[in-house]
């Protein structure tokens, strides 16, 4: 079957004192191999948005090959200033049109916040500009989730404006909403509209599903397939994470941790 588009999300690489190294670099190859025509990184590039961090993610991320490739913020890499950083590390565009989609950067990290916030210009602006993509598929990332995630705790930095978020994207009839943000993969369908959460892709802070992942998405006739790839591992089928929650058993996650130590 021919894919019409392929693309693949990372998030929350936290370069600085908890990166795993080996993971974002076997990670990289894994998603190079696949030769993706979009790659999307979902925010948390830094841990603490320190110059070290971010000279660290440019040169890492840089071995990405993609036709594509975007970048956006989270709200680690706004610590310490870095929102004044990013933008001359990363580039940045709030609009990416494929042949077959559009893809649409929400801002949601605010400096020295933990919590997310969208606003109403942004949501308005949203609205409108996917008022001229009406054939297209419509994909919208953002770092901070606008539906809180299970098994992450008690959660209080979700995106503050959610519901008005939620509103937009409704109306807007998006095909699919990328986060990041919480460090454990999951999905939520809203309606039409699937919400596929990232896991971390080489930061040693994990919930809930204790591998470290990225996710793989077909987009074929307007129907999307979002499946998480375990680094150094297989894939795992989103129904499997939402069904079963404890998709791996203590026995894989030692085998794991003792091919980190290696």
């Amino acid at each position: 079957m021919l894919i019409a588009m392929l693309l693949t999300q990372i998030s929350d690489v936290h370069c600085g004192p908890m990166l795993r190294q080996g993971m974002l670099r076997s990670a990289i190859k894994e998603i190079n191999d696949l030769s993706p025509d979009v790659t999307i990184v979902t925010g948390d590039l830094t841990e603490d948005g320190l110059i070290s961090e971010f000279e660290m993610a440019a040169k890492e991320l840089k071995k990405l090959r993609a036709k594509k490739i975007i970048y956006l913020s989270g709200n680690h890499d706004y610590r310490s200033t870095g929102y004044l950083l990013f933008k001359e590390y990363f580039p940045f565009s709030q609009v990416t049109e494929t042949n077959d989609a559009v893809i649409i950067i929400l801002s949601s990290a605010r400096p020295d916040r933990d919590d997310g916030e969208v606003g109403h210009r942004q949501n308005m602006w949203l609205e409108r500009t996917f008022e001229k993509f009406k054939d297209k598929v419509k994909v919208v990332a953002m770092h901070h989730h606008i539906v809180p995630v299970p098994d992450t705790g008690a959660d209080q930095i979700t995106i503050v404006d959610a519901g008005d978020v939620l509103r937009s994207l409704v109306k807007s009839k998006v095909n699919l909403v990328l986060c990041g943000h919480r460090h454990r993969p999951w999905r939520w369908k809203i309606e039409d509209m699937l919400v596929v959460h990232a896991g971390s892709v080489s930061c040693e802070k994990l919930r809930g599903f204790f591998c470290n992942s990225y996710n793989v998405i077909e987009v074929e006739n307007k129907k999307v397939d979002a499946k998480l790839k375990i680094v150094g591992g297989g894939y795992v089928d989103f129904k499997e994470i939402v069904k079963r929650r404890e998709i791996l058993q203590a026995s894989d996650i030692s085998q794991y941790n003792d091919s980190l130590a290696r």
